[in-house]
C-alpha cells in the first residue's frame, strides 16, 4: 500500500490520543506513589514521578521502533528526513531526549536561576532540597555562575529569565501556527530530531486537500493571533519599566513640603498608612503613586469605583497631601 505524508489532522489526532493514554499511566503511578509513600513526599517528587512515566511510554514504542498507541489509532509511521526508513535508535533517543528530558531540565534551571536571584526565596529553598536532590546540584552551578557576575548584571539577570519564561510560550504558539501552514513536525521535539509521518493512503486526495486547506487558514489566523499577542505583551513591558523609572525619580523627590501637624493627612486604602506622593486616577480618587502602579500592573481599573483607564492616564499631583 503507498505510503503519503500525514496531514496535520492525523497528526493532532494521533498527539491527543497520546497525550490521553499518557494522562492515565501518569494518574495510576501518582495513584500508587501518593498511597504508599503519603501525600508530602508525593507533591515534592511529583515532576520526577510524571517524568518518569512519560519516560515508560516512551521506552516501550518509540524507543522500542514501535507505532505509539495514537499513530496506531490513525496509521501513521515514523520516517527519517529520507522518508524511506524507520528513525535510527541515536535518532529516536534523541527525540525522547527533546521531548520529556529538555523541557523537564530547562524549567528546574529557570526555576533554579529565579530562585537565587531572588535572595528571599533562595534562603527559603536553600533547606528543602537533600543533598542528592538535582535542584541542589543546579543552584551550586547557578552560584558558581553567577558569583563571577557584578550586582548590576545580576539585578539584569532577574528580568531577563522572566522574559524568557514568558517567551517561552510565545515560541510554541510559533511552532504550532508552522504546524498548521505547513502540515510538518507537530512538537518541537520532532523537528529538531527530524522526524515526520507517513500514512497509508486510503485517503481521497481531494479530501487531503481540504484538510490541509483549513488547516493553512487556521495557521494564518493563529500567526496573526500571536503577534498580536507580543506586541500586547511588548508594550506592557515597557509600561511597566516606565512605571518603575517613574516611581524611583519620584521616591528621590523631598517630602519636606507636607502640612502642618494639624492639618489631617489622607490614608491610601490600598496601604493603609499616609498617603505619599497622591496620584489620581481619570475617576478622582487618590492614591500612593506607588501603590496605583503596582495596582494596575495586575489590573487597569479604579480600586474604589472599578472604572476602567490606561496607566498612562494617571496625574501626579504634586504639593497635595
Amino acid at each position: 500500500m503507498p505510503l503519503i505524508p500525514a496531514n496535520q489532522a492525523q497528526l493532532v489526532r494521533s498527539s491527543q490520543k497520546d497525550e490521553h493514554y499518557r494522562s492515565l499511566i501518569k494518574n495510576s503511578v501518582n495513584e500508587a506513589f501518593q498511597s504508599v509513600a503519603g501525600s508530602k513526599n508525593w507533591l515534592n517528587w511529583r515532576r520526577e514521578i510524571e517524568l518518569l512515566a512519560d519516560l515508560s511510554y516512551f521506552s516501550l514504542t518509540t524507543f522500542s521502533a514501535y507505532q505509539t498507541l495514537g499513530e496506531e489509532y490513525v496509521h501513521i509511521i515514523q520516517v527519517d528526513p529520507s522518508k524511506c526508513h524507520i528513525p535510527s535508535r541515536s535518532r529516536r533517543s534523541f527525540f525522547i531526549f527533546c521531548h520529556i528530558f529538555f523541557p523537564y531540565l530547562l524549567d528546574k534551571i529557570l526555576v533554579s536561576l529565579e530562585s537565587h536571584l531572588d535572595d528571599a526565596s533562595h534562603e527559603r529553598l536553600q533547606t528543602v532540597s537533600p543533598w542528592w536532590s538535582l535542584e541542589l546540584w543546579l543552584r551550586r552551578s547557578i552560584q558558581k555562575v553567577l558569583g563571577l557576575m557584578s550586582e548590576s548584571q545580576r539585578r539584569t539577570c532577574l528580568p531577563t529569565v522572566f522574559i524568557l519564561q514568558q517567551n517561552l510560550s510565545l515560541l510554541h504558539r510559533l511552532h504550532v501556527a508552522l504546524f498548521y501552514i505547513f502540515g510538518y513536525f507537530y512538537y518541537l521535539s520532532k523537528r529538531v530530531s527530524g522526524i515526520t509521518h507517513l500514512h497509508a493512503t486510503g485517503l481521497n486526495p481531494n479530501s487531503d486537500g481540504s484538510i490541509r486547506s483549513s488547516y493553512r487558514l487556521l495557521g494564518m489566523a493563529s500567526l496573526v493571533q500571536l503577534l498580536i499577542t507580543a506586541c500586547l505583551q511588548f508594550s506592557s513591558y515597557r509600561l511597566r519599566q516606565r512605571s518603575n523609572q517613574d516611581w524611583g525619580f519620584l521616591r528621590k523627590l523631598s517630602t519636606h513640603h507636607k502640612s502642618s501637624s494639624t492639618s489631617r493627612v489622607s490614608r491610601c486604602i490600598l496601604c493603609l498608612e499616609d498617603r505619599r506622593n497622591s496620584t489620581s486616577t481619570p475617576c478622582g480618587h487618590l492614591f500612593c503613586w506607588e501603590c496605583i502602579t503596582e495596582w494596575c500592573n495586575t489590573k487597569a481599573e479604579c480600586p474604589l469605583c472599578r472604572e476602567k483607564f490606561q496607566p498612562q492616564r494617571l496625574v501626579y499631583l504634586r504639593n497635595c497631601n
